[in-house]
């Protein structure tokens, strides 16, 4: 019997269940006959025939699980070469496949741009957005980028209220390897000019310690405060992270090559640097890690919606041809729309320079984006 396949690939958000909530629903409303099979995590269950049946699994139990956040069906950061990819295609040919949905970030875009290439049979591939990171090109936002950016918002103003009555410097590193989006997206809370974060730092402008060092020093004199967002994958003048550049090969990588970075090296130097410069202020530095991502306690309604739309669009398409399914801004409402794999894959969104007010402070631009 013909099937369609789905899995999640990368890391989890609060709001991918929806996606394959979505994505299990209008697969079975688009075609009853076909078969609706998941991957357990991701690529690496499917070559491995860790298959299960979502067919017959009733609409309010796949409703009550899309309310959960993180990846039902686990996950993987596998990179497939070639060879690998001749063992998907494999495994999705023994599977009957028409079509393979694939929720997830760019990395995810990129193994279904290398399958359809590879590929020479009937089965189509989907891509379906999923990232806190917002760094998907041709998306005007990705499914899991407002929860977590919530989240964050949340946490600095919760930090902004903390330090105003016991006064201090506080920095918050923040996910984002590449893209500042949800180091930045706080600035959308902000109601004065003087509230947090007071500085931002992002990976698309160049950082320097003894920079933010003043900076956070001219902060901290006027208001008796400073509140730091920063991305943890700040680079310096040359374009090396700056976590890099401290921990030097002791860093690690995943199979797509990019930096561990929530390990927290980058708030431990950040600490030393405060500790040095302003030996009697009350400093500190948390890395926020994996928190923002899959926080079951500020999961978006919004995001809820969109993410499920997505999926059940990435459905509704996985039978007429492969492509990346997007959320697209018309200046009145976000609507999904399908384009071609590789102008998604393997490739990084990053802020806009009108975004930016300085190398540290998001534009009156940013702020109205953050907002909508």
């Amino acid at each position: 019997m013909p099937s369609i396949v789905i899995a999640q690939g990368g890391g989890p958000t609060a709001v991918i269940n929806q996606t394959l909530c979505g994505a299990i629903l209008a697969a079975r409303r688009h075609d009853p006959s076909v078969r609706i099979l998941g991957a357990r995590y991701g690529v690496r269950g499917l070559t491995a025939g860790n298959v299960v049946d979502l067919t017959a699994i009733p609409e309010a139990q796949l409703r009550r699980l899309g309310n959960t956040p993180n990846s039902a069906l686990g996950s993987t950061r596998d990179k497939p070469d070639s060879g690998a990819c001749a063992d998907i295609l494999a495994a999705l040919d023994r599977l009957d496949a028409r079509a393979f949905v694939y929720i997830g970030g760019n990395d995810t875009a990129g193994t279904l741009e290398l399958l359809r290439q590879q590929s020479s049979g009937p089965c189509h591939f989907v891509h379906a957005p999923k990232t806190i990171d917002n760094d998907l090109m041709e998306n005007d936002h990705v499914p899991g980028f407002i929860s977590a950016a919530a989240f964050v918002a949340n946490a600095l103003v919760s930090m902004d209220l903390d330090f105003r009555a016991m006064p201090g410097i506080y920095v918050a590193i923040v996910m984002g390897r590449h893209a500042g989006f949800l180091t930045a997206a706080a600035a959308g809370w902000q109601q004065s000019p003087d509230d947090a974060p007071n500085l931002i730092y992002t990976p698309e402008k160049p950082f320097s310690v003894v920079q933010f060092l003043d900076e956070v020093d001219a902060i901290y004199a006027r208001l008796g405060r400073c509140i730091v967002s920063m991305s943890e994958g700040v680079q310096d003048e040359a374009g090396q992270p700056l976590v890099e550049a401290l921990a030097g090969e002791a860093v690690e990588r995943d199979a797509h090559g990019n930096l561990q970075l929530t390990s927290g090296d980058l708030g431990i130097e950040i600490q030393k640097a405060l500790k040095s410069r302003f030996p009697k202020a009350r400093a500190r530095v948390d890395t926020l890690g994996y928190l923002p991502r899959g926080y079951i306690g500020v999961i978006d309604e919004t995001d809820r919606k969109e993410a499920f739309a997505a999926g059940a669009f990435a459905a509704q398409n996985a039978l007429t041809g492969s492509g990346s399914v997007v959320l697209h801004y018309d200046g009145d409402r976000i609507e999904p729309l399908i384009v071609p794999l590789e102008r998604v894959a393997g490739k990084t969104r990053h802020m806009p320079d009108d975004f930016f007010a300085g190398s540290n402070t998001v534009s009156d631009e940013g702020r109205r984006y953050f907002r909508r």
